[in-house]
């Protein structure tokens, strides 16, 4: 064992999107199978999983998540109970009750369905079918994030259509009860809101403002909409500047106009604003853009996709009496959320990459350790084949 410190040299670089980071392709997306990407998103409707009172099918929901996991992905998915020209996924068996009763309207032109949310049952069922949930993909690493809420695909907003808060928007005091329920049952997979969320008049956040404290993520499904700087920036500051040092952020590029999705990622944007320039504001860690292949070569499609997230870059290796000791900075733009470890073998650093943030730098140490050959990032909430890098020049 050495009795002074001494420094070692070492190069790594980083040759993959690292994960949990990211562009996004949906999961039935023809270019899914890229190693551009390390997430797929997917829609996951209540009835695909609730068949019954208290009766749960996981098929549906397993296939999914080893599909994308048998392409080194992860998966993003989000729960919704309305989606523009369809009927709802209130399970069968409440549809079925006598005095529950959807109502029926037009939203964005076309006829759809929106759920009851007077009834009891449907309430109660919300609540029961996430405590399943939790209690068997909480910590699945195949499940990145979640994403929840309410009204048309769940971005809690009723912009188009027969609005009516207790009816077909859950009551404020509903929402309330069901993200405090979120918070308690997501204990390491990180849960997401819309920043549309934000609406004093259809949520209870301005009225409720311990419900800031709570632990979820967000996620802006228009970003890069010219009206981005006006609208979409004023939520994302009502949750709070900071939000992002501890809880994700994410979104999906706009599909206000045809030139949302065909400049999302030339040189100055749709609108005049660089896509890494609006990531980088808003520390984003990924971001949907399932039609990018169409608009963009790969080239600039993974280009995008590494400026997204957390990166590791180690600026110091030092052999000491006590072992190996690791300065690392993260100059990317958005921290990790999953533990991860320094290790050489099955020896692990105590100290977590997790919360480290962009900018910043953090001292770690693997115990008894001489040599940094083999140095990696240890993570157990990868699937087979992702690894989490860094980057040295020592």
């Amino acid at each position: 064992m050495p009795t002074q410190q001494k420094g070692l040299s070492l190069t790594r670089q980083l040759t993959q999107i690292q994960p949990f980071t990211g562009l996004v392709l949906w999961q039935d997306s023809p270019h899914r199978s890229t190693d551009a990407i390390s997430l797929e998103y997917s829609y996951l409707g209540y009835n695909q999983l609730i068949k019954g009172k208290d009766k749960y099918d996981w098929s549906a929901l397993e296939k999914l998540l080893d599909s994308i996991a048998h392409r080194k992905h992860q998966a993003i998915i989000r729960l919704y109970d309305t989606y523009v020209g369809k009927p709802t996924t209130v399970p069968g068996y409440i549809k079925s009750l006598p005095d529950y009763k959807e109502t029926k309207g037009r939203s964005e032109g076309k006829h759809t369905s929106f759920p009851d949310w007077s009834h009891p049952e449907w309430q109660r069922c919300t609540l029961a079918f996430f405590e399943k949930l939790a209690a068997r993909y909480d910590s699945d690493p195949r499940l990145a994030f979640l994403q929840v809420g309410f009204g048309l695909w769940a971005e809690y907003h009723l912009y188009d259509g027969p609005f009516a808060l207790g009816k077909t928007f859950p009551t404020k005091a509903f929402q309330t009860r069901f993200l405090r329920h979120q918070n308690a049952l997501w204990k390491t997979t990180p849960w997401m809101l819309s920043i549309d969320a934000a609406d004093d008049e259809s949520t209870p956040f301005a009225a409720e403002k311990s419900l800031l404290a709570l632990n979820f993520g967000l996620f802006d499904d228009s970003f890069l909409c010219k009206s981005h700087s006006t609208e979409n920036a004023k939520n994302w500051r009502f949750f709070g500047e900071e939000r992002w040092r501890s809880s994700p952020r994410g979104g999906e590029l706009s599909y206000y106009t045809d030139s949302d999705q065909k400049e999302a990622l030339a040189p100055s944007g749709p609108h005049g604003t660089r896509f890494e320039t609006l990531t980088r504001r808003f520390h984003l860690s990924f971001m949907i853009a399932n039609d990018q292949p169409e608009h963009q070569p790969m080239t600039r499609f993974r280009e995008a996709s590494q400026a997204l997230g957390y990166r590791f870059h180690v600026e110091k290796l030092l052999v000491t009496p006590a072992g190996l000791e690791i300065t690392v900075r993260n100059p990317g733009i958005a921290p990790l959320y999953y533990d991860a470890y320094f290790a050489v073998g099955s020896t692990r650093s105590s100290t977590s990459l997790k919360g480290l943030c962009a900018g910043e730098t953090r001292l770690c140490r693997v115990p008894g350790v001489v040599e940094a050959k083999t140095l990696q990032i240890a993570c157990d909430a990868l699937v087979p084949g992702q690894k989490i890098e860094f980057s040295a020049a020592l």
